[in-house]
């Protein structure tokens, strides 16, 4: 299964259409942000599970080989070196699906993407009208 094929409604629908071995990775994942963010909404964006409290923080998607992680471009150059053992590109990080997660970097990565959230809508609502 490849996340570009799929419409799922939710991230549960999403998760359910992958083999087990993936789904136990997913759900992994996504535990590991609603425990980063309890108060972030799940939500389907751009055809992937996404994260969002003003603005979504992280989008995540499963592929044959490994999970695509896509936590913008400023959190992959923040965490440039430790992300340097995966492959990264300007907004995404692969995660192999046969080595395990790196949950305390997630966490901590999740926890960037909430800061720069919070400070990108408090600038916004000073903003003059």
């Amino acid at each position: 299964m490849d996340s570009s094929s799929l419409k799922a409604k939710d991230i549960d629908d999403y998760i359910s259409n992958f083999p087990v071995e993936t789904q136990q990775i997913l759900g992994q994942l996504r535990q590991v942000i609603k425990n980063t963010v309890p108060k972030a909404a799940e939500v389907i964006s751009y055809g992937m599970p996404a994260f969002k409290i003003n603005k979504v923080l992280v989008y995540f998607a499963g592929y044959k080989n490994h999970i695509g992680f896509y936590p913008t471009p400023s959190a992959i150059e923040k965490f440039q070196k430790e992300l340097s053992v995966y492959k990264t590109s300007k907004g995404a990080v692969q995660f192999p699906l046969d080595k395990p997660l790196p949950v305390k970097l997630i966490s901590e990565i999740v926890k960037f993407r909430k800061k720069a959230d919070k400070e990108a809508a408090a600038a916004k609502n000073k903003m003059p009208k």
